[in-house]
Parts: structure tokens; sequence; C-alpha cells
């Protein structure tokens, strides 16, 4: 590597990031003949920082920039490279020494110049560029991740106008891609706060993308080798979490961000008539879309879960994560309480059932009904979510669950076994409300009325 770095030296920026990945190319086509996964060690890395990133291997020296016209050359090189070469292998590795995080001072140079590759990619449409970004985001602890996903969303939701066309066209190209970037970017739009709600132009396009095809977020999941236990810090194998946070906060979050100003340092009290506040039509509709898509998603896993043989033992909805939701909702549904938003905590909470219900039933969320009755206690009173937490159920009959796992068991749902202050005035009241549960069925479908 010493000789190629002082042959290095001697060329222009341009002439030198070329010429760097054309000799690791062939280091690394020479290195898969050997060995099928080969170690990428730190000369080659070194390379790549010195000059394509422009990082100084001397730490006196000062950093070379490249000016706009430069950086732009570069990157239709590199475009070209991984379009050109026609092997995935090497092309994987070669995208994977370029741009995985090394925990240094070229990791900020590194990321804005994969931001700048990927939109590219996608402007021009370079399909090995995405399936190598899919791969990225795969492998990629997930602080880099929604990196990525706010570059392209600045690019294509914010910067110019109209341009979302050109991202929405991807879903035919690169799918996978487009599943991997969904799971970035509701890591990265959590709706915890009024800037983290996702623009319109971005919800608009990822209900779309799923509506036609609801497959496409278990494309990483179904076409991918998979350990009972993932590892901790990246992204999930699906969006799916990320998707069910966002039907569910959904109605609180717009709520929040369009309640009425302080008076007197108190939110009022007074019911507001401004048909404007809340979620307006579009922005109900899409999220009732995307609800719908994900149940029936969702009713397909136990399926694709004993396929795999994982039926029982991998939770794609991980209970872990639904308390923070519940938690959030919690936090909602009390700091908007004062704006009468009973129709919008009530649509959230009928979500979340349905949501947990389905999950549940199909083998993604593996949790016990004490666990879910513990995790709900504090939430406001729903009585979809009583049913859900309190049965009557029916019991899944897949093998691999242990008889713990959401039993059918006629206990009276929280509130229902109290006994009534007047007993001679009810006495046909049921001790559990009729309803079963049958496994496959969704729940009816609400929309804020």
């Amino acid at each position: 590597m010493s000789d190629i770095r002082h042959s290095l030296l001697r060329r222009d920026a341009l002439s030198a990031a070329k010429e760097v990945l054309y000799h690791l190319d062939i280091y690394f086509s020479s290195q898969l003949q050997s060995a099928p996964l080969p170690i990428v060690d730190k000369g080659p890395v070194e390379l790549l920082e010195e000059f394509v990133f422009q990082v100084p291997k001397e730490r006196s020296a000062q950093p070379k920039r490249l000016n706009s016209l430069q950086e732009l050359q570069l990157l239709e090189i590199m475009c070209n490279y991984f379009q050109e070469q026609t092997k995935d292998s090497v092309r994987q590795i070669i995208f994977s020494s370029l741009f995985s995080p090394q925990g240094n001072k070229a990791d900020d140079s590194r990321m804005s110049l994969l931001g700048k590759l990927v939109s590219m990619a996608v402007a021009v449409c370079r399909i090995p560029v995405l399936e190598c970004a899919a791969s990225w985001l795969q492998r990629t602890p997930v602080v880099y991740c929604v990196r990525l996903a706010k570059a392209l969303v600045d690019d294509y939701c914010c910067l110019v106008p109209g341009s979302i066309q050109t991202l929405k066209q991807i879903f035919s190209a690169s799918p996978r891609f487009c599943c991997q970037f969904i799971t970035s970017v509701t890591a990265l739009y959590d709706l915890s706060s009024d800037d983290l709600i996702p623009p319109m132009d971005l919800l608009e396009m990822i209900v779309t993308w799923i509506f036609e095809d609801p497959r496409l977020i278990l494309i990483t999941f179904l076409n991918t080798p998979i350990a009972a236990n993932l590892p901790i810090g990246f992204l999930e194998l699906t969006p799916l979490v990320g998707l069910i946070r966002w039907c569910v906060k959904a109605p609180l979050a717009y709520k929040r961000r369009k309640k009425p100003p302080l008076s007197n340092g108190h939110v009022s009290n007074k019911v507001t008539k401004d048909p404007g506040v809340g979620m307006d039509r579009d922005s109900h509709l899409l999220y009732s879309k995307l609800h719908l898509s994900v149940l029936q998603v969702l009713m397909t896993l136990q399926l694709h879960l004993t396929e795999k043989n994982l039926y029982g033992r991998l939770g794609l909805v991980l209970f872990d994560h639904m308390v923070p939701l519940v938690e959030e909702i919690n936090r909602l549904a009390d700091e908007l309480n004062p704006l009468n938003a009973s129709q919008e905590i009530e649509l959230s909470l009928d979500r979340l059932a349905q949501a947990l219900q389905v999950a549940m039933a199909s083998g993604a969320l593996l949790c016990t009904r004490d666990d879910l009755r513990t995790l709900c206690s504090r939430l406001p009173h729903n009585n979809l979510l009583q049913l859900v937490i309190s049965g009557p159920v029916q019991q899944s009959p897949h093998a691999a669950l242990p008889p713990g796992f959401y039993p059918h068991i006629h206990t009276p749902p929280l509130g229902y076994g109290a006994v009534p202050a007047h007993p001679a005035a009810h006495p046909a009241l049921p001790t559990h409300p009729g309803h079963t549960f049958i496994s496959g069925v969704t729940f009816p479908f609400r929309p804020i009325r």
C-alpha cells in the first residue's frame, strides 16, 4: 500500500481518487478469490480517507478541500465506478470500505459525501449504488442511518418543491433500498416533537409505496439470514415498529402541534370550533391507509415466521419498543386533556389496541397478557384496548408459543369486575363483553369522526 500511496501523491485530487478506486478494485477482487468475506484492514481505509475524503495522514498537515465542481466530478467518478463494476461482492466491499464509520475525524466527510452520492444515485437512477446503500443501512449503527435519511429528505422534500417525484420513482428500481429508507425515516421522525413530524410529501410517498405493495416493508426480513438475537443499536429488520408509532401517535402529535396558545400561562379549556385544529383531512386519510396496510402486513407474519423457523422465537415488534410508545401516548394524552382531545385520544388508543392484537395473534409481538395489562394500566380507558388486554382471546394453535403467551382466559376486563352500586337495577349485567377475537381478522377500521 505504501508504493500505491507514493504514486497517488504525485497526482491531482480527482486523478488520485479515481486511481485509488482502481487499485482497491484489483486488491479486493484478488482477496475475494481466496476468501468469501475478506477483512478490510487499515491500509485500504487510510488510502480512501486520504485521497477520497481529503483527510491528510499527517496530523500537522492542513486538510485539503475540493471545490464544488471537483466534488461533483468526484461523485460522478464514484457513481460510474459502481455502475460499471459487474461483481456485486466487489461493489459491496468497496462501498463498505468507503463509507463504514471508523469513529475518527474522517466520518463527517464520509457521511457528507455518502449523502450526496446516494442523492445523485436517486436522481440518475443508479441501482447498484442504491443496492449498496441498502446493505450499508442494514449493517451500520442507526445514528448514522438517520443522518443519511435526513440528507435525502432535505434534498427531495425541502430544497426543491416537487422533487419528491424523483425519489418516489425508485420504488420499482430498488425496493430493498426503499424498505431500508422507510426504516431509517421512521427512526428519524418519531413524532416526539413538532420538528419530528414527517413532512407531508414524505408521508404521502411512503404511504403510496406501502399501500401499493404492503410486502415492501418485509423485504429485508424475508431476504436476510436471521439469528434469533438481533444486534442492539442498528436498524430494525422491518419498519413495523416505526410505522406503528406513526399511526398511533399521529392523532395526538398533530393535535399538539396545532393546540391554541396559552392564556395567562394556562391552556384554555374552551372547546375550539376551528376545523383546522388537529389533523387535516389529507393527513388523516394517509395515516388511516398506512394503519390498514400495517395491520395487513402483521397478519401475514405468522406464515413467514413459521417458514423461517422463528415463530415464537423472534419478535419483529419488540415488547421493549412498545413500552416507550405507551409512555409517550400517556404523556400526550395528559398534556392534551384540557384541550378536549377526546376523539384523538380514542383514535390513538383504538389503533394501539388493533396493532397489539394483530401483532400478538401473528406471533410478531411476544408477551404475556399480564405484561400487556401492566404496560397499559396507566392509559386512559378505551373499550377496545380493555378487550385486548383482558380477553376473551382465542389461543393460538401454534405449538411454538408457550401456554402463558396470550392465553384464552375469560378474565373480566379492568373496570368490569367491580360490584355495581345498585345490583338490583342491573340483574343481567355481564361480567365481560361477549366478543370473541378471531385469529386472522382485523378490527374495524375507524377514522376520526
